[in-house]
Formats: structure tokens, C-alpha cells, sequence
């Protein structure tokens, strides 16, 4: 049994990894470039493969026959071999009905934005209206547009189908929310970061918002079932996502200077298998001198600036474990960079037991008033406070069983 993704430029995948827990077969990422993809169709002795862009569309002049879902989307990707025949399918549409569903947005009788207009588009729409909710496209140049969005203050949902605020470039929206004053959730297909700014913005206001992680999974748990001609538990999907989000989120530790957070992030780090990354020690690295150094040459706006900055690389990472700065707090804008993949919890320690030696803010200004400015900062960043006046070890126990809940 030969199974795959055929794409031009894959880079890092998850797909390999999900299907590994969908069945017991080696799945190979096939990167052909558009003169390649005819010759893998016809020669290449593959029992199912998946597809993904830019071959959707292109692959189906050399298929033998095409299932109603895949007729219905115009675009195939899951291919099966047949009594000798290619067979192309669309398993997107049931991922992102699981999306919806899984959700709890309720869409029915309600205008629905749909931003974009390429194949997730013509998915998520065909999906919505099933669900019996009015669908308007909104693209750059079509009748429903970016500049008269004022025409649907009364969208109640809102599903982004561009890949505006995915990595590598995040932390831009395709829409302002607030030009929506009755919306009740946002789903985005993007899941790289877990959290985009427009899925950010939409938790400020108490919406729903979920990512496009439980649709990749869904969507794959069907391409299985066709790969090996029979049907897997819906139970996997939940199983799975939870591993992935699991890998991928960051466990982000605040907290005023030596409340104990690389301490306890190596903890943390050598039980979860993640690496453990100091801000701080990236920080002297990148701009080859000391902390000490660069407020003596800057000041503290100079070395908030070269944080933020650092913060802004490592917070579009996956899967690490980040030991932060402990005025990070003090830069409104470092919570989205810190939150957009990771779970932020802040270690409390009293203030007799932090050491000052080599901090220069806390050598110089007296720990009591820099904790009476920082603590509402704490709190407005932290997922979780944590106290970590015992041992490293059962504060690092207590943010993984909360942690684990959290996922």
C-alpha cells in the first residue's frame, strides 16, 4: 500500500503525522512540479494520495471518474486506484462541516461572510448553505467587496478562507471586527499560528473562534477511510487534534525577574520533549551584548524595543517552551505575539525570595513598587497564575495538568 500529498512546494506538513494515526501505511510527500503531475498519475503505482495546491483543478483531465462531492466542488483531493481506474474525491467539504459543527456556531438563517473566493472558498460556501445559512462572498474585486463591508453590519459569522495573518507573515486581519456589531463567532482555515489576529480579535469580544486544525484533521480521517476502503471512528478526529495541538502550542512562562521561569521551563521542557527557549539569553545573542550593557548604551526603551522584536520571531514558533523577560508585560503589543501559539501562565513567587543580581530594573527601582505597576500587567496577559514558592518541580506539575486541560 503507496499513499501521499502530491503538491509542488509542501514544505512542512502535518499530514504525514495524522495519517500515521489513521491507519498502518507509509504516506510520502510527492513535491512534482506542473510537468512532472501527468507522468506520477499514469506511472506511479499509488494505492491513494491526496492533493493540494496548486493541483486541486488540474489533476481531473486524468482521472477515470470523479465522486458527486468532487464534481459538485470542481476540485479533487483525494485520489484512489480503483480496479485499475483513478477515482477523485473532495473530503474538504466534510472537514469543514466538522469545523462548523465542532464550533458550536450556529449559522442557520444567518448571513454568513465568506472571505475569498478561490477552492476553500467554494467549500465553506457550499458547506453554509447547507447548513441554511445566507452566504456572502466577499472578495478584492467582486460585487461584495473590502471596501463596503458597512454593507454587512449584520453578518452574524464571519469564515476566512485567505491565507491573510498565516505564517510566515501573522498578526494582520483580513477585516476589522468592529465593524460588525452583531457578530457571534469567526472561524479561520488558517491554522499556522493557532491563533491569528483576527482570531485574537474575535476573543477580545467574547466570540467564538476556532481555527482551521479540527478541519485538517477531519478532512484527512475521510481521506483514510477511501485509502483503505473502510470507515475509521469519528472518535480519531478529537484523538488526533489533541496531539496536534498538544505539539504544536507553546507553553509561555511570565513573571516578575527571577520568580523561577527558566527554572521551571527546563522542567517543563524535559517533560514535554519541547525546547526550552530563554528570550532573555536569545536577546543578548542577537544583539551581541549584555542586558546590563544595552540599558547602560539605551535605556529601557531601547532594550523594550530589541524585546518586542524577539519576541515577535519566537512567538511564531511551534512547540517550545518560552522563558520570557519579566517586563514583557509592560508592551501591550507583546501579548498577541506571545498568545498567537502559546498558552501564557505566570509564576508568582513573594517578593523576599527574587533575587536582584544582574537585573538592572530591580536593582534600581525597589521590587514592591515595580510589582504594584506589573501585577495587573501579569494578570492581563496570563492565561494562569501559578505559584512557585515551593519546588520547581510542583509548580512545572501544575501548569502541565492545567495545560493539559486547557488543550
Amino acid at each position: 500500500m503507496k499513499c501521499g500529498l502530491l503538491g509542488r512546494k509542501l514544505g512542512h506538513s502535518y499530514s504525514p503525522q495524522i495519517h500515521a494515526h489513521l491507519g498502518d501505511y507509509p504516506y510520502t510527500l510527492f513535491e512534482k512540479e506542473p510537468e512532472e503531475m501527468e507522468s506520477f498519475l499514469k506511472t506511479d503505482d499509488f494505492t491513494g494520495i491526496n492533493v493540494t495546491v496548486p493541483y486541486k483543478k488540474a489533476v481531473i483531465p486524468y482521472l477515470d471518474q470523479l465522486t458527486p462531492v468532487a464534481e459538485k466542488m470542481g476540485a479533487v483531493n483525494t485520489i484512489v486506484r480503483r480496479d485499475g481506474k483513478l477515482i477523485g474525491h473532495n473530503t474538504d467539504p466534510f472537514g469543514f462541516q466538522a469545523m462548523v459543527t465542532v464550533s458550536g456556531l450556529q449559522v442557520a438563517g444567518k448571513k454568513v461572510l465568506v472571505l475569498g473566493s478561490g477552492g476553500a472558498s467554494n467549500t465553506a460556501v457550499a458547506v453554509l448553505k447547507e447548513f441554511g445559512a445566507q452566504v456572502v462572498i466577499i472578495s478584492r474585486s467582486g460585487e461584495n467587496n473590502y471596501e463596503n463591508l458597512h454593507l454587512h453590519r449584520d453578518a452574524a459569522a464571519i469564515v476566512n478562507c485567505t491565507p491573510v495573518g498565516m505564517y510566515p507573515q501573522p498578526g494582520i486581519s483580513p477585516v476589522d471586527l468592529s465593524l460588525f456589531p452583531h457578530l457571534e463567532g469567526v472561524l479561520d482555515l488558517i491554522y499556522n499560528p493557532a491563533r491569528t489576529k483576527l482570531l485574537l480579535d474575535a476573543a477580545d469580544k467574547g466570540l467564538i473562534a476556532v481555527n482551521g486544525l479540527f478541519m485538517l484533521v477531519a478532512q484527512a480521517k475521510e481521506s483514510a477511510q477511501w485509502f483503505l476502503n473502510r470507515e475509521i471512528s469519528g472518535e480519531k478526529i478529537p484523538q488526533i487534534h489533541h496531539l496536534l495541538r498538544r505539539q504544536m502550542e507553546n507553553i509561555i512562562l511570565i513573571g516578575m525577574p527571577g520568580s523561577g521561569k527558566t527554572t521551571v521551563g527546563a522542567i517543563l521542557a524535559q517533560k514535554t520533549g519541547k525546547q526550552l527557549v530563554d528570550a532573555d539569553a536569545y536577546l543578548v545573542a542577537k544583539a551581541g551584548k549584555s542586558i546590563p550593557e544595552i540599558f547602560a548604551e539605551g535605556g529601557e526603551a531601547a532594550f523594550r524595543t530589541l524585546e518586542t522584536e524577539v519576541l515577535a520571531e519566537l512567538g511564531k514558533q511551534s512547540g517550545i517552551i518560552l522563558a520570557t523577560g519579566g517586563g514583557c508585560v509592560t508592551r501591550e503589543e507583546n501579548y498577541k505575539l506571545l498568545h498567537q501559539n502559546g498558552t501564557i501562565f505566570c509564576l508568582n513567587r513573594d517578593l523576599e525570595k527574587l533575587p536582584t543580581h544582574g537585573r538592572p530594573l530591580s536593582q534600581s527601582t525597589k521590587l514592591a513598587e515595580m510589582y504594584r505597576v506589573r501585577k495587573p500587567l501579569y494578570e492581563s496577559f496570563a492565561d494562569y497564575q501559578i505559584q512557585n514558592n515551593g519546588s520547581p518541580e510542583t509548580a512545572a506539575e501544575d501548569i502541565l495538568k492545567l495545560w493539559e486541560e486547557s488543550l
